[in-house]
């Protein structure tokens, strides 16, 4: 996974009313001590090798640039709309989400480079409250951000070389509720947003995001 850092210094050195001496990511003592603006502290080493992969703090998640996954890039995400109802929200409509992907040559972010992996179609439901379009506007920024999904193992049909999603669930089914990846889910849309909030994608970043990786 590649990152880009925003503007300004995450690193507060200055910082001496820190304490922490144990760096949680190499299980030791801290050795040339960098304190982030979120007031944790890490080995500088270690934190550097953090950021490599995804720019936030370990401990609190507090992001310091823009994260970005290695979803395909030729994917498309296409957003329409339907009268109908889905369970649990009688009141609205429903959003419809297509992602679709042709063939492709692994990169060298994914686990084969060099290797194919098959095209991949996959439709989504929302429902069309206020919270559900606000789900939806996040969704498009992860995907700008290649966060949606990945290539690796299918955990369905057991495949490698494949394009699978990346840990922000989606409701793959309009009825059946959560078991089968449908509705009703009361806390669904909370819980997506928290997934969201995990890989850096938030409301206050909308406004900011850029629209592809920049490598």
């Amino acid at each position: 996974m590649t990152s880009s850092l925003g503007d300004g210094d995450p690193l507060d050195n200055g910082n001496t009313s820190m304490t922490d001496t144990y760096c949680i990511v190499c299980m030791d003592n801290i050795q040339d001590k960098k304190t982030l603006k979120c007031s944790h502290s890490f080995c500088s080493s270690c934190i550097d090798d953090v950021f490599r992969v995804k720019p936030a703090c370990p401990v609190c998640n507090a992001f310091y640039g823009t994260y970005y996954g290695t979803q395909p890039r030729d994917g498309v995400m296409k957003v329409t709309r339907t009268w109908q109802c889905l369970p649990g929200y009688e009141g609205c409509g429903t959003i419809v989400i297509n992602y679709s992907f042709p063939p492709g040559i692994q990169g060298p972010e994914h686990p084969n480079p060099g290797k194919r992996y098959a095209s991949t179609s996959r439709q989504a439901f929302l429902p069309a409250c206020e919270e559900g379009e606000q789900v939806l506007q996040l969704l498009k920024t992860a995907f700008k951000r290649r966060l949606i999904f990945t290539v690796g193992t299918s955990a369905t049909t057991g495949l490698s070389n494949s394009i699978t999603w990346n840990d922000i669930h989606h409701k793959t089914n309009i009825g059946g509720g959560p078991a089968i990846f449908g509705y009703p889910d009361p806390s669904y849309l909370k819980r997506v947003k928290e997934e969201l909030y995990l890989k850096g994608v938030t409301e206050a970043s909308l406004e900011h995001s850029p629209m592809e990786s920049p490598v």
